[in-house]
């Protein structure tokens, strides 16, 4: 790889922060107080904890790279050292050109100024001259589309007009490596869209982009290469569909230390003590039943429901499921057993994520990957003979055609009620 092509180089990064711990807890407020008078050192107990270890790799100009781990593998803490908001414990940063950086809502914002006056204060920072931020100043404006707001303070702004308005800013101004975090997951859906496609333009641009997400599709779409972090560590940079392959893997592992009910996050008075499906394997067009049992674990009183999720392996959710939409409420007992049945839409081939919550006014049990379905590679159409008819789109649908002319079923029932 030549060095005249290199973008950004990292060679044994490591980042670690000190945690103190209270030595003894206090029940009593003497109990507090005496332990006040103790020496400093005695009271407290420090940890060294490592955000990041040994991280070393290359980035080429021009180069789209996905970041993705689960929440606290150090992904965020990467970017804000590449970024230079925060220094390195250790490890060796070369940087060939201007960052420009979306880590959090309204970074390098003053919430006094106008949004106008902190497009020229956030392009100064990101070392932008005058005229070059004025010859960009409409397109900003523009794509961010708070133009009627221009003039009022961005202390008034909501969190996603601080976040166009922020990524507009970085998105336009011409710094050669733009590093953006899941902070895009602020904006409405329209907007979503709209900024996945500016990133794709600043990548056809020659721009080097760095990008932060637990949206698969995502990055699957957007990126030539993906790393993934774990605990710290990059356990694995190259290939996108790898990447997320390990990624996916992850959560299994989750999964498997989750299974012990009463270690899962939620209040605890009910949890899933089974999920199971009621085949193996089913078809895109039958009906998907997943039985489940629920036991008591402590005191409650009142009802509560079921809410499912269902993710397909790029981590997107296809569907969300909630008992309460068809008025359905669980009342309290010791022992619960029911089933879920999913009629539509016909899922395409392939594995999917379970995702189960029990919930009353909050979550009483989060039990992440309760189980997976498997759809066999049998289509539910009469003609399976073209691929290319079935290649898009993230379910299959019940759909059919009919000619002009001709009168729908229920038209012609009704012309035969008439006869």
């Amino acid at each position: 790889m030549s060095t005249s092509n290199i973008a950004l180089r990292v060679r044994g990064l490591a980042k670690s922060y000190t945690i103190e711990h209270n030595e003894t807890n206090h029940s009593t407020l003497a109990e507090t107080m005496i332990e006040k008078l103790k020496p400093f050192r005695r009271r407290r107990q420090r940890e060294s904890f490592w955000a990041l270890e040994d991280i070393s790799f290359d980035i080429e100009e021009g180069d789209v790279i996905g970041v993705i781990g689960r929440n606290g593998a150090g992904k965020s803490t990467l970017l804000k050292i590449l970024s230079r908001i925060t220094e390195p414990t250790r490890g060796v940063i070369d940087l060939y050109g201007r960052v420009g950086s979306l880590l959090e809502v309204g970074t390098g914002f003053h919430p006094e100024l106008t949004g106008r006056e902190n497009v020229y204060l956030n392009g100064a920072i990101l070392g932008m001259s005058k005229n070059e931020i004025r010859r960009q100043f409409d397109a900003i404006v523009e794509f961010s589309g708070v133009e009627k707001f221009l003039d009022t303070p961005v202390k008034r702004y909501s969190s996603g007009m601080y976040v166009r308005l922020a990524f507009a800013v970085a998105a336009h101004l011409s710094t050669e490596i733009l590093l953006v975090d899941e902070v895009l997951a602020v904006g409405d859906v329209e907007f979503q869209e709209k900024c996945l496609g500016k990133i794709k333009d600043v990548s056809q641009s020659g721009r080097t982009v760095i990008f932060v997400s637990h949206h698969m599709q995502s990055v699957s779409v957007l990126c030539k290469k993906a790393m993934f972090l774990e605990r710290g560590r990059m356990a694995y940079f190259g290939e996108v569909p790898t990447a997320i392959d390990h990624y996916v893997r992850s959560f299994t592992r989750k999964a498997a230390a989750l299974s012990d009910a009463r270690r899962r996050p939620g209040s605890g008075e009910f949890r899933f003590t089974a999920v199971e499906p009621a085949k193996e394997y089913f078809t895109s067009g039958e009906e998907k039943k997943i039985n489940i049992t629920i036991r008591r674990f402590a005191p409650f009183v009142g009802k509560y429901f079921v809410s499912c999720m269902l993710v397909n392996a790029l981590g997107v959710p296809i569907l969300h499921c909630d008992s309460r939409m068809t008025g359905y409420w669980i009342d309290s007992s010791d022992e619960y057993q029911g089933v879920f049945t999913l009629k539509t839409p016909w899922l395409k081939p392939g594995e999917y994520r379970v995702d189960l919550f029990l919930c009353s006014a909050g979550i009483i049990d989060n039990f992440e990957h309760a189980c997976h379905l498997n759809i066999l590679p049998l289509l539910p159409y009469p003609v399976t003979d073209n691929s290319e008819a079935t290649a898009h789109g993230v379910v299959f649908a019940d759909f059919g055609f009919a000619g002009a002319c001709e009168p729908m079923p229920d038209q012609r029932q009704e012309d035969a009620v008439l006869v």
